[in-house]
């Protein structure tokens, strides 16, 4: 506050072993966040903070955020976005928040899920319906593909943070599409653990989507569900060839602005499924922050950054712990086009292996996203 009196933009703070960052938004929001983990990024800080706001508007509406007439009401309100926000804070099996990606799935028989989808959505008369496993989305319309952000992250989390209920009706906001006027999401539990949701209007009323209509588009297909059950924390259907030094992936595609995140392709090996989790962040935000440019379309991407895209590394390693041969966990990024790769890797990887490792696995994933 000290220095905007004076016109001096502070946007974040280091202490010897925390690091603090805040933002307004429109003039009437500010948000201040701590971390004192260790090798936090202000990155990692900042998409944090976009994506709270987004919460709260997600569930409040933007009209109560910038035009506060009474702030006990405004406290009372946002509680309904606390549970959402906590989510971000904890350590999540998804990592949409900070890629700004929407974390999916691939099912075993997509073609099969996205037919009945398409019917589905038709006969419910919207057409804004995905399929949700565990927060991330399995099949999803064209329309609900074509969601903005932060909305395309938020709803699938929304439904995963929510307790289970057999079907709910949410009044929402779309933080980019739908600001100031709410919409409906209907979400309908069709395995546990699995719903479809439907973003719509007024009607339909959740009554007339009643037993009859799931039981014709979706038991004939109870097999295909039930397979996408384990894919949760997969993401990758069971039998996809997968190197055996590879201990978690995270595969995004930019301009679809959709991920696939794993830290379960292999065994009981070390690290633990949270240290790996930990470790894809930190490396993320590194590469992101250092060595690749800005995701396309992000606001930070300045003209002469463009010019000088041919000189942007195309690939990038690190190598954790001590650097004697066959110890410390390797950390590979790949970029080609619109797609960019990051694999952990058991020590026993060579290094100079790990960039042709990292394009045959880009390669063979490559056809799934």
């Amino acid at each position: 506050m000290f220095g905007q009196n004076l016109e001096v933009q502070l946007s974040s703070a280091k202490t010897e072993d925390t690091t603090v960052v805040w933002k307004s938004f429109h003039d009437s929001i500010t948000l201040i966040v701590l971390s004192s983990e260790e090798g936090t990024s202000e990155l990692r800080l900042e998409r944090l903070l976009q994506m709270v706001f987004g919460a709260m508007v997600l569930l409040v509406g933007l009209e109560e955020l910038t035009n506060i007439r009474n702030i006990e009401r405004l406290k009372k309100e946002l509680r309904a976005s606390y549970r959402l926000i906590d989510s971000f804070l904890g350590d999540s099996e998804l990592i949409g928040d900070l890629t700004q990606c929407v974390d999916c799935v691939v099912p075993p028989e997509g073609s099969l899920l996205q037919e009945a989808l398409s019917g589905f959505a038709e006969a419910a008369d919207t057409a804004f319906v995905s399929l949700v496993v565990s927060g991330r989305v399995v099949a999803a319309t064209e329309s609900w593909w074509r969601l903005g952000m932060p909305e395309a992250v938020l709803l699938p989390w929304l439904v995963g943070s929510l307790p289970p209920q057999a079907a709910r009706d949410y009044p929402v906001y779309l933080p980019h599409g739908s600001p100031t006027v709410p919409h409906r999401l209907l979400t309908l539990t069709l395995l546990p653990g699995l719903e479809l949701c439907l973003l719509c209007g007024p009607r339909p009323p959740l009554s007339q989507l009643d037993a009859q209509l799931l039981e014709r588009w979706w038991q004939p297909l109870l097999d295909p569900l039930r397979a996408c059950l384990p894919l949760g924390s997969r993401a990758l259907p069971a039998g996809f060839p997968l190197h055996t030094d590879i201990l978690g992936l995270l595969l995004l595609h930019l301009e679809l602005k959709r991920c696939l995140f794993t830290v379960e392709p292999s065994g009981d090996q070390e690290p633990s499924s949270e240290q790996r989790r930990r470790l894809f962040r930190s490396f993320y935000t590194l590469v992101t922050a250092t060595h690749f440019p800005p995701e396309a379309g992000q606001p930070e991407e300045k003209a002469e950054e463009v010019v000088h895209r041919a000189q942007v590394p195309r690939a990038c390693y690190l190598v954790l712990g001590a650097e004697e041969p066959g110890t410390g966990w390797r950390l590979v990024a790949l970029q080609l086009g619109p797609r960019r790769l990051l694999l952990l890797l058991s020590a026993q990887s060579p290094t100079h292996g790990l960039r042709g490792l990292a394009t045959h696995t880009l390669h063979a994933l490559t056809p799934l996203l």
